[in-house]
């Protein structure tokens, strides 16, 4: 598994809407239905990813933290499940069962999110104001599942943090790395 780091690209772009369907609830939920009413966190994960195993627990954690502030989380998955099995959606369910997520865990299976978003690895975060304007491209915190740092969110809470204050969001953003997104092979 490649390490990868989130793509860098301008902020300020509008999320592109999607509807997917949330493998926790087996219905499916559009962007307008599920964002959050000061700000959405969008990222993008899956059940296999050591990184993302790293940091469930902290983003269990930041979700409830900031869920009755207004702000929404939103999980996508796009992996290919052809070749990464463990990424299907019936595991999917069962993960965010395990993990107690406190939000949706969409399947992305077109993977046409993913790309719309230009995300790149897993875990990879973008966030969004109340008018769905990216305002954040980066990493959770500094931990790493082979790193002595505790993953706490701080990346992350101190953006959210400036956004309920009213306060831009700090230019000093640092890429996400994890394993790259599984895409499916060209055709």
């Amino acid at each position: 598994m490649a390490a990868t780091e989130t793509t860098r690209i301008p902020l300020g772009f509008i999320a592109p809407n999607f509807t997917l369907i949330d493998t926790v609830s087996d219905t499916m939920k559009s962007l307008q239905e599920i964002k959050g009413e000061k700000a959405t966190v969008i990222m993008f994960i899956c059940n296999h990813c050591p990184y993302v195993k790293h940091v469930n627990k902290q983003l269990v954690s930041l979700a409830n933290d900031y869920f009755p502030k207004g702000i929404a989380f939103v999980a996508i998955s796009s992996n290919d499940v052809e070749n990464y099995p463990d990424d299907a959606p019936h595991f999917m369910k069962e993960t965010a069962k395990n993990e107690q997520y406190p939000f949706p865990y969409l399947y992305d299976e077109t993977q046409d999110v993913a790309k719309a978003y230009h995300a790149a690895c897993t875990p990879d975060f973008s966030i969004f104001d109340a008018d769905l304007k990216c305002v954040y491209r980066g990493q959770l915190d500094n931990s790493r599942p082979k790193n002595d740092s505790i993953s706490d969110g701080k990346d992350i809470r101190a953006a959210l943090d400036n956004i309920l204050n009213g306060l831009p969001v700090s230019d000093v953003q640092i890429p996400s790395l994890g394993c790259n997104i599984k895409w499916k092979p060209a055709l």
